[in-house]
């Protein structure tokens, strides 16, 4: 349980002027404002852990195991700068893709310089070709393997632990890992504040998703992705991704049109309004993108990856507008 620095990914510089402005007005296309204070948004509630001491230095991460379902799991934890024991923080869940790790994940995504905690869990090896760590809800998935159920264990031991706001967990992931925080907001929508897939996996799963209340999601997806599709692929059963989206719009209660506008030369922002609960759904996308993070500044998969966003910085300006209903 060492402590260590994030990687040299999130140490980057900042980009020109006229960048920074376009990527700013992108963001406030998706939030307005920032999200008020907490106190204006409903009580907050510190979980158990709050006053317990930080398990390691704030600003570093760190490698812990537990177990779930009798099987020991493995999760990296990044404690934000400024961690304060007496203050409840916001968690950013993070799922790598199938044969990635959450080590990976940290290095080219940048989210652990998003002021929240930030969990990478580790999936278990599923079956296929080759050592593969994967997640629930797509074929080639570790049978038995319950990683919603992880997910909420994982939940329960931060926050005996942590200082958290239960009312705002998010979970983002890329490919199959984003695939899994689909299946996370339609099971598990009483943990999950709000959802962010990049280049998602939504494979079908059998069973139709009926959450427990309208959850808020923004997904990112490039349209040269040859790896998933986003026009979809009939023979794994993978939808296309701009109708995945509007559906999940119809499952929110939003108006069946979006709203579209082209934020960046390359960039398409679809975002429908009107929807249940005050949720949201968003859909950005990345023209020529390939099956990649965009903005990230090392090798996140294959193909061309965009620089005119940051996708932790847009998904950040749009969950954490999200909390969950008070209980």
């Amino acid at each position: 349980m060492t402590a260590r620095k994030p990687g040299t990914a999130l140490r980057r510089a900042p980009r020109a002027t006229a960048l920074l402005a376009t990527a700013l007005a992108a963001l406030a296309l998706l939030g307005g404002t920032p999200a008020p204070a907490a106190a204006d948004r409903g009580p907050v509630a510190g979980s158990d852990g709050c006053g317990s001491a930080a398990p390691h230095r704030p600003g570093t991460s760190a490698t812990y195991r537990t177990t779930s379902g009798g099987i020991e799991r493995t999760y990296q934890l990044h404690l934000p700068e400024g961690y304060q024991p007496r203050r409840p923080w916001p968690v950013v869940l993070a799922y790598h893709g199938r044969g990635s790790t959450g080590t990976e994940l940290q290095g080219f995504s940048g989210l652990s310089a998003l002021p929240a905690v930030l969990v990478y869990p580790e999936g278990v090896v599923g079956t296929g070709e080759g050592e593969r760590q994967a997640w629930q809800g797509a074929p080639y998935s570790a049978p038995g393997v319950d990683d919603v159920a992880f997910t909420e264990d994982l939940i329960d031991r931060l926050a005996d632990r942590l200082c958290l706001d239960e009312r705002r967990i998010y979970a983002t992931g890329k490919s199959n890992g984003g695939g899994f925080t689909a299946l996370l907001a339609c099971r598990a929508a009483d943990r999950i504040a709000a959802i962010a897939p990049v280049a998602g996996a939504f494979y079908p799963t059998g069973e139709e998703c009926r959450p427990s209340r309208p959850v808020p999601v923004i997904e990112f997806h490039g349209t040269a992705d040859a790896t998933i599709p986003y026009t979809g692929d009939a023979d794994r059963g993978l939808p296309a991704v701009p109708e995945w989206t509007a559906a999940w719009a119809g499952r929110d209660g939003c108006r069946p049109r979006p709203s579209v506008r082209r934020i960046e030369p390359d960039i398409e922002l679809s975002r429908w309004s009107g929807c249940a609960a005050g949720t949201a759904v968003a859909h950005v996308a990345i023209d020529g993108g390939g099956h990649t993070w965009p903005g990230a500044d090392a090798y996140s998969g294959g193909g061309h990856t965009t620089q005119t966003i940051e996708a932790h910085q847009v998904l950040w300006r749009f969950v954490a507008r999200h909390r969950l209903p008070v209980r």
